[in-house]
C-alpha cells in the first residue's frame, strides 16, 4: 500500500506519522486504513522493536475528518452506507474494531502527544500503550466509539470532564493516569526516541518477556471487563448518535467537538487545577 495521509518509517523503532497537517490531522477513511496496514506491517517486520505513533505540523490530532475536501472526495468515489444498519457496521470497524486491533499489536507502542488531541485523537492516543506528551497537549474527551475514557483517567474523574466538556491538559491528564510522562515541546520527540530505543533494545534481546507483558496487562483490563465494557459502551455511541438530531448545533470554533466551549470552561477551571500542582 502506498500512503498518502500518513508516513510510515520502518526500523528497530518504526515511526508511525499521521500527515495532514493542513487539516490538524483530522482522521479520514483513508488515514484509517493506512494506519491498519502500517500497524499490521510493523507487527511482522521482526526488525521493528516498538512503534512510535505521532503527529506531523502544530496538533497531533484534531480527531474524525467530518468533511475535508479530500474526505468528501473519497465518500464520492467509495460511497458510504447510508442505511442503519450500514453506519452501525462502518462507525464500529473504523473506529472501535481497529482501535481493538492496535491496542492490542503484539509490539510496545507509544503515543507522542503534542499540541489537540480531540475525540478521536484520544481514540488514536489511548490505544497505545504509552502516552508521553508535550506541556502544550490538551485533550478533550467525549464519548467516542473507543469509550476507553473511564479506565484512562478513572469514573469519577470522566464523569467531571465529560459532564463539563472541556480540554485536560497534559499535566491533568499525567496526574489522572492518560499520560505518562510529560516533557518541554523542544524536548519531547528526543525523550520519547530515547525511551523507544531502550524498549527496542529490550524486545532484540528478549522479544517473548515484552510481549509477554503487554499480553499479560491487556488480559488483565480484559478480564476485568475493559473489552466487554467497550463493546457495550458502542452500542450506547450508536443508539444515542441515531436519536440525536442530525444537525447537531456548533459552536464558533470546533464545530461538533465544540473546541471553543471546551478551552473556555478549561479557562475557567484553570485556578483550581494551578492549585493543584
Amino acid at each position: 500500500m502506498e500512503y498518502q495521509h500518513i508516513i510510515y518509517q520502518p526500523g528497530k523503532v518504526a515511526r508511525l506519522i499521521l500527515n495532514r497537517p493542513k487539516y490538524l490531522n483530522a482522521q479520514s477513511r483513508v488515514m484509517l486504513e493506512e494506519m491498519d496496514d502500517a500497524f499490521a506491517r510493523a507487527a511482522e517486520d521482526d526488525e521493528v522493536g516498538i512503534i512510535v505513533l505521532s503527529g506531523a505540523g502544530e496538533h497531533f490530532s484534531s480527531g474524525h475528518d467530518l468533511g475535508t475536501p479530500e474526505e468528501m472526495a473519497d465518500r464520492k468515489e467509495r460511497g458510504y452506507p447510508t442505511d442503519r444498519f450500514g453506519r452501525y457496521k462502518r462507525t464500529r470497524a473504523m473506529t472501535m474494531e481497529n482501535s481493538l486491533r492496535w491496542r492490542n499489536v503484539p509490539k510496545p507502542t507509544i503515543a507522542m502527544v503534542h499540541g489537540y488531541c480531540i475525540f478521536g485523537g484520544w481514540i488514536f492516543a489511548a490505544a497505545m500503550d504509552i502516552i508521553f506528551a508535550s506541556e502544550d497537549a490538551l485533550f478533550l474527551p467525549s464519548h467516542v466509539q473507543y469509550f476507553s475514557i473511564p479506565w484512562d483517567i478513572g469514573p469519577r474523574k470522566a464523569k467531571e470532564v465529560l459532564f463539563e466538556h472541556r480540554f485536560m491538559t497534559a499535566w491533568e491528564a499525567y496526574q489522572h493516569g492518560l499520560v505518562n510522562r510529560v516533557f518541554p515541546r523542544e524536548k519531547l520527540e528526543e525523550e520519547v526516541l530515547a525511551y523507544a530505543h531502550r524498549v527496542a533494545d529490550n524486545w532484540a534481546r528478549d522479544p517473548a518477556r515484552v510481549r509477554t507483558v503487554k499480553f499479560s496487562v491487556n488480559h488483565m483490563m480484559d478480564t476485568m471487563g475493559f473489552t466487554a465494557e467497550l463493546e457495550a459502551a458502542y452500542q450506547n455511541y450508536f443508539i444515542a448518535a441515531e436519536m440525536r438530531d442530525r444537525e447537531i448545533q456548533r459552536d464558533d470554533k470546533g464545530g461538533i467537538a465544540q473546541t471553543g466551549m471546551a478551552l473556555r470552561n478549561l479557562e475557567l477551571t484553570k485556578p483550581w487545577l494551578e492549585s493543584t500542582r
